[in-house]
């Protein structure tokens, strides 16, 4: 009996790497369809589909891996899906027509860009309420997306031509950063020294001093460039090109554009995988999430998901 007993622990502590090593979800909010599409990225097949609403846009997953919090924009409400259930849980109400929503590196706040009042709005993700919300000077605010360190947010005034940067301890804007037309996309490298800011309009990206303020770099992307996703080592930038379905990989180094890979129609809003292997491009022409091996920087798979994907979020 003893021996039987150890030899069950034994397999379940063996088991524990695999289980730790288990490929995460991806979560695509579909707008067209009021639905999140779940990818197994191991698979890279759709194995469930949540109502999230009526127009489902900006998506986070919470720290845990257990909550997903998708902005509704007709309904102006955050909607919070239990992804154990794969329901909905709740809601919160925000201002009209919410949009990009980011969350803190701790988990402990999600920020949500306001268009139509051109806030952003800031809710504690302890206890799923509305905190309190900050003023930009740009106007249509698309999306909001916290430094790595907590201690910045950065907001892409998709009318203004700017980006605001906003002090989440003083609760103010501190700072407008003129950019090139129609801002969209913010990433930052893991150190959170740089941003990176896709302007669409202008089909250009900004590499942004998050010390100082000071734009370091305009470089010319392809085609209506509007998503942007960092890899975790920092080393490439890859930035969505809506206007010729396409993903640029730019290489941080030098600032330069060293590969494009093809990919579906209108690509958006992008996510990495946690270990930076596999970027999962949200395509809304196609219907579909493209996925790119960014080892070999090739598309290895399309991904059928819900009508008009806006985004992809993998914690």
């Amino acid at each position: 009996m003893r021996k039987t007993v150890f030899a069950n622990l034994l397999a379940s502590l063996l088991a524990l790497p695999l289980l730790a090593a288990a490929a995460p979800f991806a979560y695509v909010p579909n707008e067209g369809s009021g639905t999140l599409s779940v990818i197994d990225t191991a698979t890279d097949k759709v194995v469930a589909e949540i109502s999230a609403g009526k127009k489902p846009r900006g998506t986070v997953v919470g720290i845990d891996g257990k909550t997903a919090y998708v902005s509704d924009q007709p309904n102006n409400r955050l909607v919070v899906i239990d992804l154990d259930k794969r329901a909905q849980s709740g809601s919160i109400a925000l201002g009209e027509s919410p949009e990009g929503v980011g969350i803190s590196a701790d988990g402990k706040w999600i920020a949500v860009a306001i268009e139509e009042s051109n806030d952003v709005v800031f809710v504690d993700a302890t206890t799923n309420q509305k905190a309190f919300a900050v003023q930009v000077k740009g106007k249509n605010p698309e999306h909001a997306m916290f430094s790595p360190d907590g201690k910045l947010v950065f907001v892409s005034a998709e009318e203004g031509e700017a980006v605001d940067i906003i002090d989440f301890a003083k609760r103010v804007e501190v700072k407008q950063i003129p950019v090139g037309a129609r801002p969209r996309g913010i990433g930052f490298s893991p150190d959170g020294k740089r941003a990176y800011v896709a302007a669409e309009n202008a089909s250009e990206v900004y590499v942004i001093d998050t010390v100082n303020f000071a734009i370091q770099a305009k470089l010319k992307a392809g085609p209506r460039s509007n998503g942007i996703a960092v890899h975790p080592d920092g080393k490439r930038v890859f930035v969505s090109n809506g206007g010729d379905a396409t993903v640029s990989v730019l290489d941080t180094s030098s600032n330069t554009i060293v590969a494009t890979i093809g990919v579906g129609q209108r690509p958006w809003n992008m996510a990495l995988t946690p270990d930076g292997k596999k970027l999962y491009v949200a395509c809304g022409r196609s219907g579909a999430v493209s996925v790119i091996d960014t080892e070999k920087n090739v598309k290895i798979a399309d991904v059928p998901v819900g009508k008009l994907p806006w985004g992809v979020a993998i914690r």
